[in-house]
C-alpha cells in the first residue's frame, strides 16, 4: 500500500492548471446518506449551462477532492463548457476508495458508493442538472471506483472514463482488507462472460441502458499492472454484448493506441507509460467522449 501511495503522490503537480474564473470550490455537507463519512466539494462554474451535465471525479489514493480539483483540468473544462464537477474525498487513513468490500460492490449496500450517489443526486437537484448527462471519471483508486459506480448505478451514469483502473469486482476481498495484490498485479483473469456477470450482479434484475466506457492504461504501469486493461475491455464489451475484437484501431498521437468497440467502449493503450499516466489533454478526451463539450 505504501508503494502505491508513494507512486500516486508523484501525480501531484503533473497537470496544474490555474483557475482564471471567480468560481470557487465549495464544500457541501448534509447531502444525503453517507455511511463512510465522505466529504463533498463542488465546482460550479460562473457560467453554467441550462440543465447542466454533472461530473463525479473521485481522486487517486493519498489524494483528496480539492487536490483532484487543483491537479487536473476538469474545472477549467467546466468553465469552458458549463458543467458541474463533484470532487469527493475519502476520510479514512489510507485515502483510497472502497472498491473491495461486499457492501461497496452491490447497489445501495453501503460504504463509499452510497455517499457518492448521494452527492450526484444532491447536485442534480441543487443545480437542476440533466439526469441524462451524468458522468464519472477518476484516476487509479478513482478509476477503480469509476468502474464500480457504473456497475452499481447504470441507470444514473451515462458514461465513465477510467484512468489506470481495474475491472469492477477485481479488487473484491472478504477478509476486511482494502488491497488485493493478485488483482493489482494483473493476475485475476476471467472470461468476458464472467466479468460481465460480475458487473451485472451489482444491480440484479436491471435490464436498461448501460453506460459507455472509456479506458486508459500505460503498458509500464507497476502499481495496477497493464493486463487489467484487457480485463476491463472484456468486462464492458460483454456488458454491452459486443465482441472483444475492436471495430476500429488508430493512433491519435505517437505511442497511443486507441481501440473502439462500436460506439460503446474505447480503450487507450499508452506505450511505456507508467501508473501516473494522466497528462495535459487527456481530461479533454474524456469530456469529448462524454459529449460534455457539446450543448
Amino acid at each position: 500500500m505504501f508503494r502505491m501511495a508513494l507512486a500516486l503522490a508523484v501525480l501531484l503537480g503533473l497537470v496544474v492548471t490555474p483557475q482564471a474564473s471567480a468560481a470557487a470550490l465549495v464544500e457541501v455537507t448534509n447531502f444525503g446518506p453517507n455511511p463512510s463519512n465522505l466529504r463533498m466539494h463542488v465546482y460550479r462554474p460562473d457560467r453554467v449551462a441550462a440543465r447542466p451535465g454533472i461530473l463525479l471525479a473521485p481522486h487517486y489514493c493519498t489524494g483528496s477532492g480539492p487536490e483532484m480539483h487543483r491537479n487536473t483540468e476538469f474545472a477549467t473544462l467546466a468553465d469552458q463548457y458549463g458543467f458541474v464537477v463533484i470532487y469527493p474525498s475519502v476520510t479514512r487513513a489510507e485515502k483510497c476508495f472502497d472498491v473491495s468490500s461486499p457492501q461497496a460492490l452491490r447497489r445501495d449496500a453501503g460504504s463509499d458508493p452510497v455517499g457518492l450517489i448521494s452527492m450526484v443526486r444532491w447536485s442534480l437537484r441543487q443545480y437542476r442538472g440533466n439526469p441524462a448527462r451524468v458522468y464519472v471519471t477518476g484516476i487509479s483508486s478513482g478509476a477503480m471506483m469509476t468502474n464500480v459506480m457504473v456497475a452499481n448505478y447504470p441507470d444514473v451514469f451515462n458514461a465513465g472514463a477510467a484512468f489506470a483502473g481495474v475491472p469492477d469486482g477485481c479488487f473484491a476481498t472478504n477478509n476486511g482488507s482494502s488491497w488485493n495484490t493478485e488483482c493489482a498485479n494483473g493476475l485475476v483473469l476471467k472470461t468476458p462472460q464472467q466479468w460481465g456477470d460480475i458487473a451485472r450482479s451489482a444491480f440484479p434484475g436491471y435490464t436498461g441502458k448501460r453506460p459507455r466506457m472509456q479506458l486508459w492504461h500505460g503498458t509500464a504501469d507497476d502499481v495496477l499492472r497493464y493486463p487489467n486493461l484487457g480485463e476491463e475491455i472484456d468486462q464492458w464489451t460483454n456488458v454491452h454484448r459486443l465482441s472483444t475484437t475492436p471495430t476500429s484501431t488508430d493512433q491519435p498521437q505517437p505511442n497511443w493506441t486507441r481501440r473502439r468497440y462500436s460506439d460503446k467502449v474505447e480503450s487507450y493503450s499508452l506505450q511505456d507509460v507508467g501508473h501516473n499516466l494522466m497528462a495535459s489533454g487527456m481530461a479533454l478526451r474524456a469530456i469529448q467522449f462524454f459529449g460534455l463539450d457539446r450543448g
